[in-house]
């Protein structure tokens, strides 16, 4: 059965050799079975997104030899859509204004979530609808998943499964995560609800993505639920690190693939040598 895959970069820098790692995967993942790569960027994120990097991104994957479906997507022209799922929720009473900032969370007490990091204490939950009326005419303020509401309004919870090729059969359990925000202040859309639709919109069959992602899954798994939308069969995979164990990533200056190509190295090839898991010295697998 062809498989329909995709590479979702945000152009917030260069590439590294983590990013080839995950295009290279899920370029592959589609085209072994004849089906369709797609390239989709996700510039939502108005504030760190550059033009330049689209460019760098799209010069890095050629330089390692893949090749993508036009039309490429951007998801800063796909407001349209994100608004409508907003809409469709917000009408089923599952979704309520947040204007607390980031400060005002920090300062709350709260467990933390599969991730490690804070779930938020449901401050703006509570309110009541005329303070949340008067408010929004002159606050800015986030859309969150009312969570528990969420889970509550579903026929069986037990139907929220998903299946990851190397993990096996997962049953989504998003209350991890807590009232997790959809549309953000200054953004039509968060990262959760965005690549849900898009994923969808796109016929992606099929999500090769790094481990890291992992518990965000069940995030969409259940926003796939509450819209209607079809669950992709996922593949999350291990991720490159440095020689430390340090995850590569652009805010730890991850070597670029752009200053690896300025160095003479054969783009082509290191594709090649990343599918037969030769890394390049210096780099090894999460885990190994």
């Amino acid at each position: 059965m062809p498989v329909t895959s995709r590479f979702a970069p945000s152009p917030t820098g260069r590439l590294h050799l983590g990013h080839a790692w995950s295009a290279i995967q899920a370029h592959d993942r589609a085209q072994g079975s004849g089906g369709r790569f797609l390239l989709r960027i996700e510039d939502i994120d108005g504030t760190r997104s550059r033009p330049e990097f689209v460019a760098g991104i799209l010069e890095d994957l050629a330089w390692l030899g893949l090749d993508w479906e036009q039309p490429v997507v951007f998801q800063s022209a796909r407001s349209d859509l994100y608004a409508a799922a907003i809409e469709r929720l917000r009408g089923a009473g599952l979704l309520y204004p947040c204007f607390c900032t980031r400060a005002e969370i920090a300062a709350s007490l709260a467990a933390p979530h599969g991730d490690g990091d804070p779930v938020y204490p449901g401050n703006c939950r509570h309110l009541a609808s005329g303070e949340r009326q008067r408010r929004m005419t002159g606050e800015r303020y986030a859309w969150r998943l009312d969570m528990a509401r969420a889970i509550a309004s579903l026929a069986a919870k037990d139907s929220l499964v998903w299946h990851d090729e190397l993990a096996g059969s997962v049953i989504a359990t998003p209350e991890i995560h807590g009232d997790v925000i959809l549309a953000r202040k200054d953004a039509p859309a968060s990262y959760h609800l965005a690549v849900t639709i898009d994923d969808a919109a796109q016929g992606v069959s099929h999500v090769v993505r790094g481990r890291d992602l992992f518990a965000a899954t069940h995030v969409h798994r259940l926003l796939q639920a509450l819209l209607g939308l079809p669950t992709p069969v996922y593949r999350h995979h291990a991720l490159l690190t440095d020689g430390e164990g340090e995850r590569l990533a652009k805010r730890n200056g991850a070597p670029t693939l752009a200053a690896m190509r300025a160095a003479g190295i054969d783009g082509r090839k290191l594709a090649d040598d990343l599918r037969n898991g030769r890394l390049p010295i210096g780099f090894r697998l999460a885990g190994d």
